[in-house]
């Protein structure tokens, strides 16, 4: 095992591998923009190290700079996380030149797979049913036009080299295709610095299930199971839980075995993730692969009882996959639900909320996991994705874990920013979501509709109102005599006359 890791990322995905690291052993260093000079993974970490100033684009970003961290804290190997540069196979590369470990796969994979076109390409030569469209760049509106013509309306317009929504447009006549067209391609440039796009046929309201897959470098790639990852704003996940409720047995089995089947493909090793849309008629075609870890990995974790982390780790450093694919399955237990806390306001459009948190009160209790960033006093920085927690629920059944999510989210309180907790307490009142028909529309359904009666939100708005008074109260300095001396609580006062007595 390692000795030593620098954890080039920042927020509760690094604190989440700082614990992991810790657990092990390991040293874990971490990096850092000059506005999170103070964020909880720097406070969490063992060593620190600056790369530079707030914007993504000169800190996080800068692979020079996080392979000078690296050096500078003499580690054996780098986690990347998820996002900035986890699927950059630059990094991966730059790993493999300077002979420091990539918690992840290699820059071949990372290359294949982050390519849409390529990797549809590679997909249909593996025998992985994809969605319909086209598996090259377009060169013009004229010729995703004719394209869309043999697909049928609506059709998708999507970069090939992005994901999270961007350079993505639904196209439902050929009208609006030109102007689509050159909007998805401008999106694209400035996104992902590549303008290629492709076109896909536009599936009728599918589910988004993905399989999570693990690989060893000796050989050995198992799934260890899908998520439903159905409830999205704006193309990304919201909402994520374990199992489908779609998904039985035998479901599970054919598109864990095609999820292998595409890893294999790709050469792939460490944790990936092969994401699929699913038709009503439980259909299911390849979208993309995540060559990382997952936001969402919590709820797996909470079913299986493996930690993927430490697994990644393990994998990394050369040891062998310590489970059978039958052991992963004999050791799933009841359900899992995530709820994404983002500072946003869902009253306004969702728009984002930065700022200084002034009173913060976690969840807990039997079934609850809250992965968090964040802490009272810490300003929400705007520079950055606005996720500032994920909070996770297990129960023996869905219905249980949905009813401790609700009990959760009814505890959890943030005060001096806005966040999408009234929105999640809204969602899972839902009659559709409780009855798990969930579709990627379903969220858009939802927030089109009136909001509920205002009586509970007064009542969570005087909740948080009471919260930040009593901590405002309690962060006083306490009340002195005369003297200069504190003055004495009648509390202590009647305690020390009934020694007295």
């Amino acid at each position: 095992m390692f000795r030593k890791v620098l954890v080039a990322n920042r927020g509760e995905i690094a604190v989440r591998v700082i614990r992991a690291c810790r657990e092990l052993g390991i040293i874990a260093a971490v990096v850092y923009s000059e506005v999170d000079r103070k964020a909880l993974h720097v406070l969490r970490a063992d060593e620190a190290y600056p790369v530079g100033p707030a914007p993504a684009s000169e800190s996080y970003l800068r692979i020079d700079r996080i392979m000078e961290a690296a050096h500078r804290a003499k580690a054996e190997a780098i986690h990347p996380g998820y996002g900035f540069l986890a699927e950059n196979p630059a990094l991966a590369r730059a790993c493999e030149e300077q002979g420091i470990v990539l918690i992840g796969p290699s820059a071949a994979s990372m290359e294949l797979m982050g390519s849409k076109t390529r990797s549809r390409r590679a997909m249909r030569a593996a025998g992985v049913p994809v969605v319909p469209g086209g598996d090259a760049g377009l060169e013009s509106p004229e010729q995703a036009l004719e394209l869309a013509e043999q697909l049928g309306h609506p059709v998708m317009i999507k970069a090939a080299g992005g994901g999270g929504g961007k350079g993505m447009r639904l196209v439902r006549s050929a009208d609006d295709l030109p102007a689509a067209f050159q909007l998805a391609r401008a999106e694209a440039l400035s996104a992902f610095n590549d303008p290629e796009l492709y076109l896909e046929k536009c599936l009728d309201r599918p589910r988004h299930i993905e399989m999570q897959i693990f690989g060893d470098r000796h050989g050995n790639v198992v799934y260890i199971g899908e998520r439903e990852c159905s409830i999205q704003r704006r193309h990304q996940k919201v909402v994520e839980e374990c199992p489908s409720p779609f998904v039985d047995e035998q479901m599970r089995r054919r598109m864990g075995e095609t999820a292998v089947r595409a890893a294999r493909a790709a050469g792939y090793y460490n944790a990936g993730t092969v994401e699929f849309l699913v038709d009503r008629g439980g259909n299911f075609y390849f979208l993309e692969m995540n060559t990382r870890l997952q936001v969402e990995h919590p709820v797996t974790e909470m079913v299986t009882g493996l930690d993927l982390v430490k697994l990644q780790l393990a994998v990394a450093a050369g040891q062998a996959l310590p489970f059978t694919q039958e052991e992963v399955l004999a050791g799933w237990r009841g359900a899992a639900l995530e709820c994404r806390i983002y500072a946003e306001d869902p009253d306004n459009n969702f728009y984002p909320s930065p700022g200084t948190i002034t009173a913060l009160v976690s969840p807990g209790g039997p079934g609850v996991r809250a992965d968090s960033g964040v802490y009272r006093g810490w300003t929400v920085p705007l520079e950055y994705d606005p996720l500032i927690s994920k909070l996770i629920t297990w129960g023996r059944d869905r219905g249980e874990a949905i009813e401790r999510m609700r009990r959760a989210l009814q505890e959890y309180s943030i005060v001096g920013i806005k966040t999408t907790i009234p929105f999640f307490r809204r969602l899972l009142d839902h009659p559709r979501f409780l009855a798990g028909q969930l579709d990627t529309g379903l969220l858009d359904e939802i927030l089109a509709a009136p909001p509920p009666n205002g009586d509970d939100e007064q009542a969570r708005d005087a909740a948080a109102i009471a919260t930040a008074l009593h901590a405002a109260r309690f962060s006083r300095r306490p009340a002195t005599q005369a003297n200069g001396r504190p003055e004495e609580s009648a509390w202590k006062r009647e305690g020390r006359r009934d020694l007295l007595r």
